[in-house]
């Protein structure tokens, strides 16, 4: 039986125009573009991109820092279209890109949760159901009521992980997310992922630590200056990805 594919990628390139000249307001912006002496350069993030992704696989996605994993990741999500080819996925997304990105840091942690949770599609009869189980998860019984100004950088990523993973996504993306925090809570999140992997969740992992990749992936990427140098087995990929690097 064929298995379901979830994640196309067909021959993505994605161009950012980075612009020649300092515009120091909207004013000379505008003027610039009706004179046409606005000049850009063009930095191409990722070119030749292509892979498939089934039900259920975990793909580590590899590179140094500016191989474009992020911009990758960030096309999937749907966050970036791309400038050519296509990405298709299937089903419902969860993006653990930038954690607590979307939170109001004059709410407290019980009004982000309703608010982030809108953005990500949920309702709010459901997130009524789930809010003592985020807030436990995310270990902050006692700071609900407080306003997230208040909080550290992990116990904001606490949060935004909790709230996001509070429903099994078709797919999940996790760019470092692990890393963010204690250990403690770096051990329960990958727990949580695997959970969601075992329940047919199909993952796409970013992360520096190649002793998480070996435990969580099946399959890996290696990315070099926005270009695929490898794709296959993670064992074969981390291999390539050392012998490259090392």
């Amino acid at each position: 039986m064929e298995q379901e594919k979830i994640i196309i990628a067909d021959q993505v390139k994605m161009v950012f125009n980075l612009s020649k000249d300092k515009i120091g307001s909207l004013k000379e912006y505008v003027i610039k573009f009706f004179k046409r002496q606005l000049f850009f350069d063009e930095f191409v993030a990722l070119e030749g991109i292509s892979f498939t992704l089934n039900r259920g696989e975990v793909l580590g996605i590899l590179g140094l820092n500016g191989a474009g994993k992020s911009t990758l990741l960030k096309l999937i999500a749907g966050v970036l279209k791309p400038t050519e080819g296509s990405i298709r996925t299937l089903g419902t997304i969860a993006p653990l890109i930038e954690l607590g990105a979307g939170f109001d840091h004059e709410l407290s942690a019980r009004e982000n949760v309703y608010l982030n949770a809108a953005v990500l599609g949920h309702s709010k009869k459901l997130i009524e159901s789930k809010f003592d189980e985020i807030i436990a998860f995310a270990e902050l019984q006692e700071f609900v009521d407080v306003p997230v100004k208040n909080f550290s950088s992990g116990m904001i990523a606490r949060l935004g992980f909790a709230i996001a993973t509070v429903v099994d996504p078709d797919i999940l993306i996790v760019d470092e997310v692990l890393s963010v925090g204690d250990f403690k809570f770096g051990q329960k999140s990958e727990n949580k992922i695997k959970e969601m992997i075992a329940g047919g969740t199909t993952v796409l992992f970013v992360s520096h630590s190649a002793e998480a990749m070996a435990r969580i992936c099946q399959k890996g990427l290696l990315l070099e200056k926005g270009r695929m140098i490898d794709y296959g087995d993670i064992e074969d990929v981390l291999k390539t990805y050392r012998e490259r690097y090392a």
